[in-house]
């Protein structure tokens, strides 16, 4: 683990990091963890990254037997640098649910990298991320999706969107498919922008304070990553986390 060299911007997973930050706990302080579903089994986790710790960095793999499913849920806030990436290879007919938000102001960076390998046919597989950025944070999704030759039948989506409250604040999106079978199904989408001043001018119109019309907005459009969730006590702690990390930007 001591011979692990320090990752350069030359590596495209990496491009965007805080290196400075990166080198206080590489690499005997990055957390490594493995997931493996049986066959047939349905598992549900939530990982929340916040600035208890101010350099977080998460390397997480995980496996889904033929049949399995994963429903992952993640929220990331960090400290100076939060890190969280995913390796994650699919059976047949495995699923793989991710719902990320990420929330960041002051000069954090902040990150989620992904790597879902359909390696069988019939595997499904859904990402949405959600980042809000204010002051001069960083927040950047790196999406990479791989379809196997003979992984035919696979059905993968990426949805990714940032939101900047300043225009200092910068967010970075690169979904990537990368697919050998001819027989799939797979979209990916990623967008960057600001608040829509349609919806907040109607909030303030009917007669909400600016701070809260903006509120609501800010958290409509965290909750998306967590709409499917089926525990409710879980989800709306997730959602009580990103709020309270909203209030801080303010």
């Amino acid at each position: 683990m001591n011979a692990r060299a320090l990752p350069t911007r030359r590596d495209e997973a990496w491009r965007y990091s805080d290196l400075d930050a990166l080198a206080e706990v590489w690499p005997s302080g990055v957390v490594s963890e493995t997931i493996v579903v049986p066959a047939g089994e349905r598992l549900a986790r939530t990982i929340v990254a916040d600035a208890a710790q101010p350099v977080s960095v998460r390397d997480i793999a995980v496996t889904l037997a033929d049949g399995a499913r994963l429903d992952l849920h993640m929220l990331n806030l960090g400290g100076r640098y939060g890190r969280i990436a995913l390796d994650v290879t699919l059976g047949d007919g495995a699923h793989f649910e991710l719902g990320a938000a990420q929330v960041a102001g002051g000069k954090t960076t902040l990150e989620i990298v992904t790597r879902v390998r359909h390696a069988a046919p019939n595997a499904t597989s859904r990402q949405t991320v959600r980042t809000v950025l204010a002051q001069q944070a960083t927040g950047t999704y790196l999406g990479q999706i791989v379809v196997d030759r003979g992984a035919q039948k696979t059905d993968a989506e990426q949805s990714v969107k940032a939101m900047l409250l300043d225009r200092t604040a910068t967010a970075n999106a690169k979904p990537e498919l990368e697919i050998y079978a001819d027989d799939v199904k797979c979209a990916h989408g990623a967008t960057v922008g600001e608040l829509d001043a349609t919806q907040y001018f109607y909030l303030t119109s009917r007669g909400l304070p600016p701070s809260e019309a903006k509120r609501l907005l800010l958290q409509a459009f965290l909750a998306d990553a967590y709409a499917d969730m089926e525990d409710a006590e879980a989800r709306e702690g997730l959602e009580a986390a990103a709020l309270a990390a909203l209030e801080q930007l303010a």
